[in-house]
């Protein structure tokens, strides 16, 4: 396993989902980004960490009541307190909505711990909440009722499927306001580095469009702008 260097883990944080997933499909990953989940605060920080996992099975009535919680080995609120600083709390939900996958108390938790961010496929109860909080929080839509009457938390730090992508304990986790993606750990930092240079050259674009220049010759570029890409960046060291 890759381990993500302090460089490219900050350089991950100014690159965006969208052009991640594109170096994504350039190394033949066209399915990184989660399915449906959206940040509670779309102005909220950028989220990068590894990956740690939560597995929910279909609850069932005689394993699921309210006692359960009392028991400090329940995987959900023992992931709570065992996800390392740094990571990506990251639940699969089996895209069910209809319960919530955790709630305030227990994002908060996570945060004041130093975790990086939290991620479901289904829904979080007390949103309006967690959307305060200074903490990145993804969800597919709010969901008052307890996970208990959906959810039955079941494994952690496995492999899941977390919107319809694989997920494994360690892979990379980006988010922005448009959504998450999954950076498989091997080839992070090779991504991160193809991202940095296609922000550098989307920076430069966006500069030249704003300025009245056609996109033909200039995106994609042709010789002439790739010489002038190069000059820019000349500039800008």
């Amino acid at each position: 396993m890759s381990t993500l260097t302090a460089q490219n883990r900050e350089r991950l944080k100014e690159i965006s989902v969208a052009t991640l997933s594109t170096a994504l499909m350039k190394k033949g990953l066209r399915n990184q980004v989660i399915y449906g989940s959206l940040p509670l605060n779309p102005k909220g920080p950028r989220m990068v960490g590894e990956a740690y996992t939560l597995r929910y099975i279909p609850a069932r009535e005689d394993l699921d009541h309210i006692k359960v919680f009392e028991d400090r080995s329940h995987p959900q609120r023992k992931g709570i307190e065992e996800c390392p600083p740094g990571h990506v709390f990251v639940i699969d939900s089996r895209k069910d909505a209809r319960a919530a996958s955790a709630g305030c108390i227990l994002v908060t938790r996570l945060m004041k711990r130093g975790a990086a961010g939290i991620v479901t496929d289904g829904g979080f109860r007390d949103s309006p909440d967690i959307a305060q909080l200074d903490f990145p929080a993804y969800a597919v839509q709010p969901s008052a009722p307890t996970n208990l009457t959906r959810h039955h938390a079941m494994d952690l730090n496995v492999p899941i499927g977390c919107g319809d992508v694989a997920v494994y304990p360690g892979d990379i986790m980006v988010g922005d306001g448009e959504g998450v993606v999954v950076i498989p750990a091997g080839i992070a930092n090779e991504v991160a580095e193809e991202g940095y240079a296609m922000t550098q050259f989307e920076n430069f674009v966006e500069e030249q469009v704003r300025a009245g220049r056609t996109i033909f010759g200039l995106y994609p570029p042709d010789e002439k702008t790739r010489a002038e890409f190069e000059a820019y960046k000349a500039k800008k060291k």
